[in-house]
């Protein structure tokens, strides 16, 4: 009876061990607005929260709006785990170079064929690629947004309308290429500052997707809005890889399936605030140009091959990634 007692007494203790270890938390960081009804990183985080804690006994918390530093301050903080969960777009690149590639412009024809591609094999193999090289496990992909741009001084058609411009581009050589190679003067400016810089006249435009243009109110600013649809921004919605391995393999298909999820509805909510701001920005005065399929073939002559030529010698080994993207667009 002693032992009977004591081995259910253990096994008791065990169990309750378990339960305790496997009640984690998950702390959820990223730099857009909490409210979801106008944040795509917003919304993913809250359906990720609701989902995971009404699937399982872990517990998340969010951290919205840069509350827990930028973005390249966010992947830092996941791979050494002190924030479990991520929504990052560019910084990825940081720690994986491969990346990269999806920001090529003109690579992507619009949002669904992006979708087809990241949700697809390719979009599994970079995943698994980026696991190795960053320790951060790609649960779901979002959507940043297709980047249009926007000046102060005149309608833009064509490349040779740019001319003479200056735009503002993120800090990142990537976008610095493809501007210079359109023919205008590309500016790297922080995002803080943008609405300021357009306001003094320090640049005459600057590039971004419709939502984050209306929603940050730069269309006040800009008189002009070619619909050039030159980058389609992709958002990773990564983990850490050694806590996901900590999880039980319920836990960890709860939390893939709720990152799914979120992915999805934060590309709904962009679509959703792209479409929403395109229609007030006309109605405000601005002027709307969709170029023609041969005038976005100049753009694309001109700007796809000097950013493929700067980035395959960035790359180096990864290179080949490439044309593995380009391999997943043509099957």
């Amino acid at each position: 009876m002693r032992s009977i007692t004591s081995t259910s007494l253990a096994a008791l203790v065990l169990g309750l061990g378990l339960s305790a270890a496997s009640a984690q938390t998950i702390r959820f960081g990223h730099v857009d607005p909490a409210e979801w009804t106008s944040s795509k990183k917003g919304a993913a985080a809250e359906v990720f929260k609701m989902l995971v804690e009404g699937e399982s006994d872990l517990t998340v918390e969010l951290f919205p709006a840069g509350s827990l530093g930028n973005e390249n301050e966010l992947i830092e903080q996941a791979q050494e785990g002190l924030t479990q969960v991520v929504m990052v777009s560019g910084a990825m690149s940081r720690v994986c170079r491969a990346a990269q590639v999806l920001d090529v412009p003109f690579t992507f024809a619009d949002a669904t064929v992006a979708w087809s591609v990241l949700d697809g094999p390719f979009g599994d193999e970079l995943a698994e690629h980026c696991l190795e090289e960053s320790g951060l496990r790609t649960l779901a992909y979002g959507e940043t947004g297709v980047r249009h741009f926007t000046n102060n001084t005149r309608e833009v058609r064509n490349p040779s309308d740019m001319e003479g411009l200056k735009f503002r581009v993120q800090p990142i050589p990537l976008y610095v290429e493809m501007v210079n190679a359109l023919g205008a003067e590309p500016t790297p400016v922080p995002w803080t500052e943008v609405p300021n810089a357009l306001a003094t006249g320090l640049v005459d435009g600057q590039e971004n997707p419709v939502g984050v243009i209306y929603g940050n109110n730069l269309h006040q600013l800009q008189k002009h809005l070619t619909l050039s649809g030159h980058v389609y921004a992709t958002d990773f919605l990564v983990i850490n890889d050694e806590f996901f391995q900590s999880l039980s393999e319920q836990e960890q298909a709860v939390v893939a399936r709720a990152a799914t999820v979120a992915g999805t509805v934060g590309r709904a909510i962009q679509q959703f605030n792209s479409a929403q701001g395109l229609s007030a920005m006309a109605s405000e005065g601005v002027t709307v140009y969709a170029p023609t399929a041969e005038e976005l073939g100049q753009f694309r002559e001109l700007a796809q091959p000097a950013v493929l030529e700067w980035l395959r010698e960035e790359l180096g080994d990864d290179a080949e990634w490439i044309d593995r993207l380009q391999a997943a667009l043509d099957s």
